[in-house]
C-alpha cells in the first residue's frame, strides 16, 4: 500500500498523508450487513460525561463483522471495503449457499480468493482453524480467548501475534506487545497479518481532521487554575507541584499500573510486555 502526500499549498498541506486505498475494491458498504451507530458523546445513561473528548465528528453506520466464523466452510472474497469503526480494512465474502459477511481483511487477501474455516483448512492466510491444529511459528491474529465467542485479540491494522510452543492442552502465543500468554487449543485463530500496514505511517496534518473522527481537543492540566486540576495555578509555568503527575481526580497516572494484582487472568500471562 502506498502512501499519499500532497504539495503544500496550505500549512496543514505541508505534513499531510493519506492512505491511496490501492486495496479497496468495493466503494460502498453491503447494506444487510450495516447497523446504525449513535453518538453519545463520551456520557452515560445519565448525561454525565464517563469518557472525556468525545463528541461531534462525521456520521458512521457500523459494518457486523463475523469474529467467530464457527462454520466449517469455503467462501469467496468478493470486495475489500474501507470500515470507518477500525483502522483495518474488512473483506466482503459469501459462502457456497449465499449468504455474505464481513470479516478483517488479512494482508495479501482479494478478490477472488477462497477462504475456509475448520480444522482441515490449509495454513494460508485468511483461513481459520483451532490453534490445535496451527504448526507452532505460524503468524496469526483474529485470536479467540474462549472457545466459540469470537476473536478478541490482535485485531488492529498490521497486527499479528506468533504461535510459541504447545503443550497440556494449551498454546503459548507471543501478542504485540510481546506479552506471551497461555490460550485454550480449542480457540479459533485466523493464519497470517491483519492488512493495511501503513496505516501508523499516517499524519492527519490538521486538527480538523482529529474532529471528523469524533475526537475533541485535550487540554493540559498545568494551564487550568487549582479548582479545575490538581496541575494547576502557580506563577507562569510552574511545576505540577507533586511527585508524579495525576489525572483530573488525584489518581496517579503516567506510568501508574492499574492492573488488578489479583486478576483471576494472572495465571494465564507467561510474560508481561516491556519484561526484562
Amino acid at each position: 500500500m502506498a502512501i499519499m502526500r500532497y504539495k503544500p499549498t496550505t500549512p496543514s498541506r505541508r505534513n499531510m498523508t493519506s492512505p491511496s486505498f490501492e486495496e479497496i475494491t468495493k466503494f460502498s458498504p453491503e447494506k444487510s450487513l450495516i447497523v446504525k451507530k449513535k453518538k453519545h458523546a463520551g456520557r452515560n445513561s445519565y448525561g454525565k460525561i464517563t469518557v472525556r473528548h468525545h463528541g461531534g465528528g462525521n456520521k458512521q453506520k457500523y459494518r457486523l463483522i463475523d469474529f467467530k466464523r464457527n462454520v466449517d466452510e469455503k467462501s469467496t472474497v468478493i470486495g475489500i471495503e474501507y470500515d470507518p469503526n477500525r483502522t483495518s480494512y474488512i473483506a466482503l465474502v459469501e459462502n457456497e449457499a449465499g449468504k455474505k459477511s464481513y470479516i478483517i481483511a488479512p494482508l495479501g487477501v482479494t478478490n477472488g480468493d477462497v477462504l475456509s474455516s475448520g480444522a482441515d483448512s490449509d495454513i494460508k492466510p485468511g483461513n481459520v482453524l483451532p490453534l490445535s491444529a496451527i504448526p507452532v511459528g505460524t503468524v496469526i491474529h483474529n485470536i479467540e480467548l474462549y472457545p466459540g465467542k469470537g476473536a478478541q485479540l490482535v485485531r488492529s491494522a498490521g497486527a499479528f501475534a506468533q504461535l510459541m510452543a504447545k503443550e497440556n492442552g494449551t498454546a503459548q502465543v507471543r501478542l504485540p506487545s510481546g506479552e506471551v500468554r497461555i490460550v485454550r487449543l480449542e480457540c479459533k485463530a485466523t493464519i497470517g497479518q491483519v492488512g493495511n500496514l501503513e496505516h501508523e505511517t499516517i499524519k492527519l496534518g490538521k486538527a480538523g481532521k482529529t474532529r471528523h473522527r469524533g475526537i475533541r481537543p485535550t487540554v493540559r492540566g498545568s494551564v487550568m487554575n487549582p479548582c479545575d486540576h490538581p496541575h494547576g495555578g502557580g506563577e507562569g509555568k510552574s511545576p505540577i507541584g507533586r511527585p508524579g503527575p495525576v489525572t483530573p481526580w488525584g489518581k496517579p497516572a503516567l506510568g501508574y499500573k492499574t492492573r488488578n494484582k489479583k486478576a483471576r487472568t494472572n495465571k494465564f500471562i507467561i510474560k508481561r510486555r516491556n519484561a526484562k
